[in-house]
């Protein structure tokens, strides 16, 4: 890994984390944590540097400790404090392109690791089975994070055609779930009552949080031997759960709403601000979205420790107990289920 290495995004539990797991490498000498506000976790003994990448003081920051790797983990779909969506895109893609154009500028940069999400693909209904990194998107996002991350990539690959001697990373991530997880589909599942469309039930896929610290580290440092770590790639727990599956194993009960009227009910959840149910989250539990991950092992030489299946069994158990109990509800499924069945064969 590069001598100095820089972090943005690490007032959040995930960049925080990162922060604190890199310091134990032996061959970091020293971490920079960046952030527009002081965090409320602790960075071990990273110099924590308080600045908005959105300003072009980065590219001080950038010069003046010598950072020859950049980790920018500050692209997210959700405000940190009381900033709304407008905050959200400036940092995601100014404060992008303002970090971007820093390490053009600098000499020493030699390595560039971007989070970026696998709701570049979007979601629609004639979507492939599975995407891989070099799939188009059958239709392009339209506004929210996932247009944001579309125009991260692309300010990315426009990055590293200027400086081709850097080495730069995109890391695409499925939903992140995990104790700590602080994402709009998080805030979704944690509802006591799930609303979802009517006549779906979208494939989900997801990443746990350790994993995510774990290919960061990978895209970090030097490949090791019979590797490569640059380039883009998906990462994704294997297998996929169906939205059913993930309300029966939560103990929540679910209301399915016709699709028209799902924007209303969106609508009135941001208003009340208990989540943001967002047009590209609710295309994403209509349509759902599944990746290959193929790359993430063949060429990244990387395997995610936890299955889909397992990672959302870990954000279960740290949301607590839902309505009702997950045997119960999923004993009351399987006995519709089977009545609908008899009735079908009679």
């Amino acid at each position: 890994m590069g001598k100095v290495v820089l972090v943005t995004g690490v007032a959040r539990q995930l960049g925080g984390r990162f922060v604190r797991r890199i310091q134990r490498d032996p061959d970091v000498e020293r971490v920079v944590a960046v952030d527009a506000v002081a965090p409320e976790h602790g960075l071990g003994g990273a110099d924590f540097v308080r600045a908005d990448i959105r300003q072009p003081t980065i590219a001080k920051v950038l010069a003046e400790h010598d950072v020859d790797t950049v980790v920018h983990m500050d692209v997210t779909g959700t405000a940190l404090g009381a900033g709304g969506r407008a905050a959200i895109k400036e940092t995601n893609v100014i404060g992008t392109m303002q970090l971007l154009g820093a390490c053009q500028k600098s000499p020493r940069i030699k390595r560039l690791v971007v989070k970026s999400s696998t709701s570049v693909y979007g979601s629609a209904p004639r979507d492939p089975a599975v995407f891989t990194e070099t799939t188009p998107p059958k239709s392009l996002p339209s506004g929210g994070f996932a247009k944001d991350a579309v125009e991260v990539e692309g300010y990315v690959r426009g990055f590293a055609r200027r400086r081709p001697d850097v080495a730069v990373c995109v890391l695409r991530f499925a939903n992140i779930l995990g104790p700590c997880a602080d994402s709009p589909l998080a805030e979704y599942l944690s509802l006591p009552v799930l609303p979802t469309v009517f006549g779906y039930d979208p494939r989900l896929q997801f990443v746990h949080e350790d994993d995510v610290i774990d290919v960061l580290r990978i895209a970090s440092r030097e490949p090791r031997r019979a590797t490569l770590n640059s380039g883009t790639f998906n990462v994704a727990g294997d297998g996929v759960l169906l939205l059913s599956q993930c309300a029966r194993r939560l103990g929540r009960p679910t209301v399915p709403v016709l699709l028209p009227a799902v924007t209303w009910v969106g609508q009135a959840l941001r208003t009340v601000g208990v989540t943001d149910f967002s047009p590209e989250q609710i295309r994403l539990l209509t349509h759902g979205r599944v990746v290959s991950t193929v790359q993430l092992r063949e060429t990244l030489g990387f395997t995610p420790r936890f299955t889909t299946a397992e990672t959302f069994a870990d954000f279960a158990r740290s949301r607590g107990p839902g309505l009702l109990p997950p045997e119960t509800l999923a004993g009351a499924v399987d006995r519709v289920a089977a009545r609908v069945t008899t009735r079908e064969r009679t």
